[in-house]
């Protein structure tokens, strides 16, 4: 008999649990009261349970019925998400959205753009990769993601496509205590190859032969732009650094910006949204293309440029 037990029949419990009476349950769901009171009936003898004592004025749930009420609950609330995906699919949503994101990305352009996704699809569940270098494009190519945000290095694949949609603005960075920020203005080429440079190193072979401003032949290569900072914070090299990602470190003299000989001042890393052209992204990867752009476009100018 368990079997037969219906998502209506649930639904009449919960709404019964809820207004405290068959007759408040019959107005919230549009239907008599001899309606309600005969689905509950049906569902307590299919279950073998009174969920409901009906000794007083109006219908108290028992202790069983308190228990199976979080259940109801649950199932129903699982209904709603398979309901309201299908209805997704059926209009050409993507059922997930899975993203590979640039470790060097703007969190703050990439937070705002979930926060919004969350409201405008909510039953789009979204899945977030962050990667350096080419663990993005590897990750559109694999088709592990729909969408990337690549940047440290633009790499054109065949198949890919690729948006731009703002550029990062990029500081080169030592602690205090490190010779190079001793130097009031340009620091001279030779100087610069003479100490380790901090050097983001990547997963996958895409990059392989290709650099972004690696100028030290002593270098050391480190996957994880945390753990990049923590090294520069500790004095063990100089790098390159988001500026937005440090700015609060040089306002607080954690870290000093350095200027470097034949490098522009005003440097920016390229952030380019990309899919592949045989897969392109559907109603929901769009907006959130378009939704990074708008929040780029909100962000401090002093942190990136989207001209």
């Amino acid at each position: 008999m368990l079997d037969g037990v219906s998502f209506d029949q649930l639904r009449v419990f919960i709404a019964a649990a809820e207004e405290g009476s068959f007759s408040a349950a019959g107005r919230r769901l549009r239907r008599a009261q001899s309606v309600i009171s005969q689905t509950i009936a049906n569902l307590e003898a299919q279950i073998g349970v009174s969920l409901f004592g009906r000794t007083g004025r109006y219908p108290a749930l028992t202790d069983a019925g308190r228990m199976l009420l979080a259940d109801a609950r649950a199932v129903a609330a699982s209904m709603d998400a398979l309901k309201a995906r299908a209805k997704g699919m059926a209009a050409g949503v993507e059922p997930e959205l899975a993203v590979a994101i640039d470790v060097m990305f703007p969190m703050a352009v990439l937070t705002h753009a979930a926060a919004a996704f969350g409201c405008r699809f909510p039953a789009t569940p979204l899945r977030l990769y962050v990667e350096a270098l080419g663990g993005v494009a590897q990750a559109v190519m694999d088709r592990q993601c729909q969408l990337g945000v690549m940047g440290s290095l633009a790499l054109a694949r065949p198949g890919l496509i690729t948006e731009r949609l703002l550029g990062v603005k990029m500081a080169f960075v030592a602690a205090p205590s490190h010779e190079l920020a001793q130097f009031a203005g340009p620091v001279p080429d030779a100087e610069v190859r003479r100490h380790i440079q901090l050097v983001l190193t990547d997963r996958t072979d895409l990059s392989k032969g290709r650099e972004f401003r690696v100028i030290s032949p002593r270098n050391w290569r480190l996957a994880d732009l945390g753990a990049k900072h923590a090294f520069l914070l500790a004095g063990l090299g100089w790098g390159g650094m988001p500026e937005a990602m440090v700015a609060a470190d040089i306002a607080a003299g954690r870290l000093k910006e350095i200027r470097l000989e034949d490098v522009p001042t005003d440097e920016t890393m390229a952030m380019l949204a990309t899919f592949r052209a045989d897969t392109p992204p559907g109603p929901a990867g769009r907006w959130f293309i378009e939704q990074l752009k708008h929040f780029a476009a909100e962000t401090a100018p002093s942190q990136i440029d989207i001209a």
